[in-house]
C-alpha cells in the first residue's frame, strides 16, 4: 500500500507557484523578488532579440539607430542589464519601428 502512495506522490504535478515558493520563497521575499526581476529581464531581452531578428538588424545596427552601444544591446538581450523605460521605448519604437504597450493588471 505504501509503495502505491509513494508512486502517486511522485507522479503528482506541482503547481508552478508552489514550485517557486519552495525554490525562491514566498512572493515579497527578497529572494523571490530578485528571481522575478531576473526573469523579467530575461523575457525583455528575449523579446528584444526576437524583434531585432525579425527586423533583420544586428545589435550594432540597432545601437546606431538608437544612440546606444552594441555591448548594452547585448547585455539587455542576455538579461544582464537593467533597462530604463525610456530606453526600452527608444529601442522598440525608434530602433525597430514597433509600438510598445505596457499593461498593469
Amino acid at each position: 500500500m505504501k509503495s502505491q502512495e509513494i508512486k502517486r506522490s511522485k507522479n503528482k504535478i506541482a503547481d508552478w507557484n508552489d514550485h517557486l515558493d519552495k525554490k525562491y520563497g514566498k512572493v515579497g521575499t527578497a529572494t523571490r523578488t530578485k528571481f522575478e526581476s531576473n526573469a523579467q529581464a530575461f523575457v525583455i531581452g528575449e523579446l528584444l532579440k526576437d524583434e531585432r531578428h525579425k527586423a533583420n538588424l544586428t545589435q550594432e545596427a540597432l545601437a546606431e539607430k538608437t544612440g546606444t552601444k552594441k555591448s548594452y544591446i547585448s547585455r539587455i538581450e542576455n538579461g544582464r542589464a537593467d533597462i530604463q523605460l525610456s530606453t526600452l521605448y527608444k529601442l522598440i519604437e525608434q530602433g525597430l519601428n514597433r509600438k510598445l504597450e505596457l499593461y498593469i493588471r
